[in-house]
């Protein structure tokens, strides 16, 4: 991103470009109703001087002002600052939602006065103009990329400052610390009221404690569960697959090997991302190379996932093969599927129960449908530990922050137990100021200009 000059003019598509219903080029900046001046002719055409009336939508055309030809029928609208998103002056044009028709109304932006916004820089301006805090433009972009109803309404609270709130609360706590402490540094005892720090020390451990402990969870549901479907072929993996889609998404042959490759979808589970990953049947001697790949690939998967679902053909007995595959899982989250309940049991029941024996077993039937929705309520269990969503806490969903609690709270720890130790009023005083500054890196009071580039370039161009 670089060194941005924020006094200058922005525009962007703010739309996925392709064919739709509408397309919105967004200019932000001193010059963007100037600009919208330039290139706006209103309907129906007006001989005085015409004014745009702040957040009214108005329709027109805009046309290059260098010979007069109409680009697009526009709804133009005018959002003064600081009453806007940037808080800057910003323009919306609306336009027919073609690649063309955006892309002219960009190119004209661009050239009569505006430059074109680096990806995250509209929301980044909001941030630095002081519109929102740091913690709330990482909410924007999880909204626009959030897969759940779940995720969602964690992003929308988020947005709202729930999160925000709690950690400036426990900062605000912390700073009242080391401003005693500091003061008691400088001045002799008499001078100052005493204080027991233990106490907003304490109350500051446990807020710490308690957002990180539905961290965890909160991440589950923003960035899901990569669910590896392993096991030998012929089982049943992509039946197990079209199950849980409800749907045929995966090709499904008597024949084994059917699949050589790996299949990943996305299934809701209850507000959970579940992303399932459906890997070629796992065998000891690929038959020939394209299933050799196949098979390091769905080994590859398996390394990669956060919950593994080894499937078992129930109607014939266990071969060699299962416990190779039960051993490639090792300790990973797990759950064991029996398949083909619908057809006479053939597997020694003691031999089934000694793969994995830690991690659940299931009964399914992928042909009928028999057994799917106690699976996937055993799916829940396993990565939520049986809790659910609570609407009323702010949960924390993002690796940064959690990384940042997790620090915050080591030097809460550390100071606390220093203070227990007798030692001095500086040195306690260096891990609550450290305390402090990395819950500032969360709302933005102590960011610094490389995390504010590595969190903006994550944004798309026009957000």
């Amino acid at each position: 991103m670089g060194v941005l000059n924020l006094d200058d003019t922005i525009a962007a598509i703010a739309t996925p470009l392709g064919e739709g219903g509408i397309g919105i080029v967004k200019i932000s900046g001193p010059a963007a109703v100037e600009i919208l001046h330039t290139l706006f002719s209103p309907t129906p055409p007006s001989a005085a001087p015409f004014r745009f009336r702040p957040r009214q939508l108005h329709w027109g055309y805009i046309r290059d002002p260098r010979d007069g030809s109409v680009v697009d029928e526009v709804l133009a609208v005018v959002m003064p600052a600081p009453h806007s998103y940037t808080r800057q002056d910003v323009v919306e044009i609306q336009s027919h939602g073609g690649i063309l028709p955006v892309r002219r109304i960009l190119e004209l932006a661009l050239t009569y006065g505006a430059r074109l916004a680096e990806p995250g820089e509209m929301t980044l301006r909001a941030f630095l103009n002081g519109r929102i805090d740091l913690a709330q433009a990482e909410a924007v972009r999880d909204i626009v990329q959030a897969r759940t109803e779940a995720a969602l309404r964690m992003a929308a609270a988020q947005l709202g400052g729930q999160l925000s709130a709690r950690v400036r609360l426990t900062r605000a706590q912390l700073l009242n610390v080391l401003a005693y402490l500091e003061a008691s540094i400088d001045f002799v005892e008499d001078e100052i009221p005493p204080q027991d720090v233990s106490i907003s020390l304490g109350a500051a451990a446990d807020a710490l404690t308690e957002l990180l402990t539905a961290a965890d969870r909160g991440m589950i549901y923003r960035y899901g569960v990569r669910t590896a479907i392993v096991g030998r072929p012929n089982v049943g993996k992509s039946s197990l697959l079209n199950a849980l889609l409800r749907g045929d998404r995966a090709i499904v042959t008597p024949i084994p090997g059917t699949t050589r490759d790996t299949l990943e979808e996305t299934v809701n589970l209850q507000g959970v991302p579940l992303i399932l990953v459906d890997t070629a049947g796992i065998r000891a001697h690929p038959q020939d190379e394209v299933e050799r790949i196949g098979v390091e690939r769905s080994r590859a998967a398996l390394r990669q996932a956060d919950l593994a679902l080894l499937v078992l053909d129930g109607s014939c007995p266990l071969e060699t093969a299962d416990f190779e595959i039960a051993a490639l899982i090792g300790e990973r989250p797990a759950l064991v599927v029996i398949n083909k309940s619908d057809l006479p049991a053939q597997a020694e029941p003691d031999a089934v129960l000694s793969i994995l024996p830690s991690a659940p077993h299931i009964r399914i039937s992928a042909l009928t449908g028999e057994g799917i929705t106690e699976l996937e309520a055993a799916i829940l269990e396993r990565v939520l530990g049986g809790q659910v969503l609570t609407s009323d806490m702010p949960l924390v969903s993002n690796a940064r922050h959690k990384a940042a609690l997790s620090q915050a709270r080591e030097h809460v720890l550390a100071a606390i137990e220093g203070h227990r130790k007798g030692l001095s009023a500086d040195l306690v005083a260096i891990d609550v100021r450290e305390a402090v500054d990395v819950l500032g890196e969360i709302t933005g009071e102590s960011a610094t200009a490389d995390l504010l580039e590595t969190i903006f370039s994550q944004f798309c161009i026009g957000k």
